[in-house]
């Protein structure tokens, strides 16, 4: 039966691409509503053979697309998720720039979404199909539930609400299928992701003319370099606890001793009491201010705001357990599956308290984000490796065939 799975995955392999190349052809940049949900609607009607029924849920900003629910009912009371993303972080105009789009390379896939997430969609519908042919008296007991979100770059928080609203406490899994890492011998599954808090820093100052009255003004943005240091040093390496300060502005003409200045920060960490202490230490630093005007009746002051947090998905018995399932049947066909804890979020960071949550099950690829590439290869495209769908559909099949089978 191993034979034949991946016999199915690899002679269907050619039409997966296919299917791939016509989804990176539109563009779906989260900000691309139009796109996000032409891409919605294809990947409702390559679903629909299957048996899977389609329904279009706007997004709770208006300006972003409608999230994909696609829902297939089983004859047992036992439910699957499996989570994807319709969106990417290229606006058309970058896609054009770059010259990046569909290419084909040796065994990359080259093109927006090819590894983040279109690619991992595609896995969704491989694992599906071959559980379909090879296992149908389980794949009809599931009643699935795939959910793609329109908004998952932009972290919309109504989605992983849906998420929970459609899955209930008491399903099986829910299965994120984001890119993963190959390695030597078979593959990484995610199994813990940071979280992240972004702040917004304000600075006043007091603004004068820098020439003839220089000393009555109250410099914002050296006030904002001292606060920058500060955060800078709340960067904890040893706990993984990093703080980034990602933008900074200030100030209106050169001759004017600026009375403004604005910092964006992000902090990300795995731990949730490390985050929660991390959040604690940054909101601190509010009225830390160091610079005056130069007699005294000024001081500059700070201002942070907390602008969102999504909290982190630490190592937990629930992903534990499935990370289990997913290595024995790598044992069955001789891939090894080791564990990943990566910086980066997904939909799973909202999910995984509520019920048994892995990530990382779409195919290999690498340069997630990435539209550039140089001619002396230092910087390339994001692309995923056509040689990894087939064998990551395998053991997925695999893993989802063990998962039902000891419920």
């Amino acid at each position: 039966m191993l034979s034949n799975i991946q016999n199915f995955t690899e002679e269907k392999l050619t039409d997966y691409v296919n299917l791939l190349r016509r989804m990176v052809e539109i563009n779906s940049f989260t900000g691309n509503p139009d796109g996000v949900n032409k891409l919605g609607e294809l990947t409702a009607k390559v679903f629909a053979p299957l048996g899977f029924h389609a329904r279009h849920i706007q997004a709770n900003n208006p300006h972003y697309g409608k999230h994909l629910i696609l829902t297939r009912p089983g004859t047992s009371k036992k439910t699957i998720g499996m989570i994807s993303h319709l969106d990417t972080v290229f606006p058309p105009d970058e896609e054009t720039a770059h010259d990046f789009s569909w290419r084909e390379s040796g065994d990359r896939l080259y093109g927006p979404g090819t590894n983040d997430c279109k690619g991992g969609t595609v896995m969704m519908l491989m694992t599906l199909e071959a559980l379909q042919k090879f296992a149908p008296q389980e794949f009809n007991a599931i009643t699935w539930v795939l959910l793609l979100n329109a908004a998952e770059e932009r972290l919309s928080d109504d989605f992983g609400e849906l998420c929970l609203e459609e899955l209930g406490e008491n399903a099986l899994a829910a299965l994120v299928v984001e890119a993963g890492v190959r390695t030597k011998t078979g593959f990484q599954l995610v199994t813990a992701r940071k979280g992240r808090a972004t702040y917004k820093v304000s600075v006043e100052g007091k603004a004068s003319h820098a020439g003839s009255n220089h000393p009555e003004g109250a410099n914002a943005i050296v006030q904002m370099a001292h606060t920058v240091q500060q955060i800078a040093a709340l960067t904890n390496y040893e706990q993984d606890l990093t703080f980034n300060v990602g933008t900074i502005s200030g100030g209106t003409v050169v001759n004017r001793v600026p009375h403004q200045a604005q910092a964006t920060v992000e902090m990300r960490a795995f731990s949730s009491d490390v985050f929660d202490a991390g959040v604690q230490k940054m909101l601190e630093l509010q009225n830390q201010a160091q610079v005056s005007n130069h007699n005294g009746n000024y001081q500059c002051s700070v201002t942070i705001e907390l602008s969102e947090q999504s909290a982190p998905w630490p190592k937990n018995p629930g992903t534990e357990n499935l990370l289990a399932v997913w290595q024995a049947a790598g044992d069955d066909i001789g891939i090894t599956v080791e564990r990943e804890e990566r910086g980066g979020l997904s939909d799973g960071n909202a999910i995984w308290q509520a019920l048994p949550t892995i990530d990382g099950l779409g195919p290999y690829g690498a340069n997630a984000h990435c539209s550039e590439r140089s001619t002396d290869g230092s910087k390339d495209q994001e692309f995923a490796n056509k040689s990894s769908f087939a064998p990551k559909a395998l053991l997925n099949v695999l893993a989802i065939q063990k998962l039902i089978a000891n419920k």
